[in-house]
């Protein structure tokens, strides 16, 4: 008998529950109170045992409905997604999405990207990697349909490179540090006499991220390390804003200013890729579109642009 359980019963024990009244519960359901009483009657008679008191005037859920009715609200609730996934998939949506990004992406983009993706799409399963190198060749290869890197990974012809948004990259040092004594830009030729930490891509060892401005180079992969180093007072190196804003705030790192270094060499532009024979879906086009909207509303946000102002501009006010 309890095979013979239909989703039309769990939904109408649920009506009644919430309404308090078979007629309420009719109204919702648009069906008459003769209709839901039989309904319920053959649901407690499949079922062996009774879900409302009816010896008042309104029905009141007995102990064992209040325990089913969590569970009903469960099946019903599973059905309901599995439909929805159903008609999405027929209507091309991704049962999946894979994403491989860049650990230079802002996290307050990224996160609140991935929050309204899972919001918007709960039936597609999102699988992230967020790394430091090597990102092109999983999306190439076809493990990741999707990723999101810096401006030096190098595209080869079968992907398509859509940029996202720029991150800028101060450079900075510990207030400790000689540099940070410097009140006007610093010339190209003092820097050589410091030790300059780069980041670098461990599957390139021959190109780092960022201007290589001093002979004196410790190559770091791990940007947490560099973080830490540079906070140490061992070097100068370039950090993402949203990496260093807090230290710049509080004055454990300082942001320096170096002659003929361009505001494009401080810069790193973010891109999503992805194969031009396999183009993401509607919801892999849903997330690069969300990343772009979520850095402009996020760059318009009062504060935000000053907290990304060059030194001598701060100096200036």
């Amino acid at each position: 008998m309890l095979d013979g359980i239909s989703l039309d019963q769990l939904r109408t024990f649920i009506a009644a529950a919430d309404e308090g009244s078979f007629s309420a519960a009719g109204r919702r359901l648009r069906r008459a109170q003769s209709v839901v009483s039989l309904t319920l009657a053959n649901l407690e008679s499949q079922l062996g045992v009774k879900l409302f008191d009816r010896s008042a005037r309104f029905p009141v859920l007995t102990d064992h409905g209040r325990a089913l009715l969590a569970d009903a609200r469960a099946v019903t609730g599973l059905a309901d997604l599995f439909k929805a996934q159903a008609k999405s998939l027929a209507g091309g949506l991704e049962p999946e999405l894979s994403v491989i990004a860049d650990v230079m992406l802002p996290t307050s983009v990224f996160t609140a990207a991935v929050a309204a993706f899972q919001q918007k799409f709960p039936s597609t399963l999102l699988r992230l990697d967020v790394e430091s190198s090597a990102l092109v060749e999983p999306v190439l290869s076809g493990r990741c349909a999707l990723g999101v890197v810096g401006s030096w990974s190098v595209a080869p012809p079968q992907l398509t490179r859509e940029r996202l948004l720029a991150v800028q990259l101060p450079m900075v040092v510990a207030p400790q540090h000689p540099l940070a004594r410097h009140r006007k830009p610093i010339p190209m030729a003092a820097l050589s006499e410091h030790i300059q930490l780069v980041h670098t891509d461990v599957s390139d060892r021959a190109r780092g991220a960022g201007s290589v401005l001093s002979p004196r180079m410790w190559r770091l992969s791990h940007l947490g390390a560099k973080h830490a180093f540079l906070r140490a007072g061992f070097g100068f190196g370039s950090l993402p804003m949203h990496l260093v804003e807090h230290d710049l705030a509080s004055g454990t790192l300082v942001q320096i200013a170096i002659e003929d270094l361009s505001p494009r060499d401080q810069t790193v532009v973010m891109s999503a890729v992805y194969r031009t024979d396999n183009p993401p879906g509607p919801a892999g086009r849903w997330f690069i579109d969300r990343l772009k909207s979520e850095d402009l509303q996020q760059r318009a946000r009062p504060g935000r642009a000053n907290r990304a102002a060059p030194p001598r501009a701060r100096r200036r006010r």
